[in-house]
């Protein structure tokens, strides 16, 4: 029987939501250079690819035992899936903007009051971990109290994962990219010279592209 991160890894290889270009690097917000790029933002256009992903937010969420009263997703990739998930699990749902409205009350967090509450971070994907951590800062200067941050996946670099343990915040994944590069190659979807070059970008990608 395959582990949920085994699942979760091939209904976004199989949905092409991870896309191989080591010919053609994109480029990330903060600079960095990939040979791969994830796009979550189109499992909501497939049901049951979805459905996958928002049941193993709810089973992570039951087997590490979290304690929550709100959910929170980030703006904008994040939103579909927090709000999916708190219908599910009939909870409070915010969101947070990127930044402050220009007029109006001119708030990031949207939905209700989040002070005095405990709130779950959804993320769609971690790179740097910087959105994320700026989600965090606001959650807590508006009054709350956040502890877990929970995303489809992460890019698993070092960076992300000492920012978020200097920010105290747990970061629960719901696959790796161990097991989304080893089911796309066992389906013939990356070639070993693509692999090798995601696996040393993986392992320093601010100089990968030279």
């Amino acid at each position: 029987m395959s582990t949920r991160s085994e699942r979760i890894a091939q209904v976004l290889v199989d949905m092409s939501a991870v896309n191989f270009t080591p010919d053609a690097p994109i480029t990330f917000k903060s600079g960095i250079k990939s040979p791969v790029y994830v796009d979550n933002r189109t499992i909501p256009y497939i049901p049951a690819a979805w459905h996958t992903v928002i049941e193993g937010f709810s089973e992570t969420i039951k087997d590490q035992n979290l304690a929550y009263d709100v959910i929170a997703g980030i703006a904008t990739a994040g939103i579909p899936h927090s709000a999916a998930l708190a219908y599910t699990l009939q909870k409070p749902s915010v969101f947070i903007r990127k930044e402050a409205k220009a007029h109006g009350q001119k708030k990031r967090i949207e939905g209700g009051e989040v002070s005095g509450k405990r709130v779950l971070l959804i993320e769609d994907l971690i790179t740097t971990g910087g959105s994320s951590l700026s989600g965090v800062d606001e959650l807590r200067n508006d009054g709350a109290t956040v502890s877990d941050c929970m995303a489809i996946v992460s890019y698993g670099f070092s960076e992300s994962a000492d920012a978020f343990q200097a920010a105290d915040i747990r970061l629960h994944t719901l696959t790796t990219f161990e097991h989304i590069l080893a089911y796309a190659r066992s389906q013939g979807k990356i070639t070993e010279t693509m692999l090798k070059s995601v696996e040393t970008w993986m392992q320093d990608p601010h100089t990968w592209a030279g």
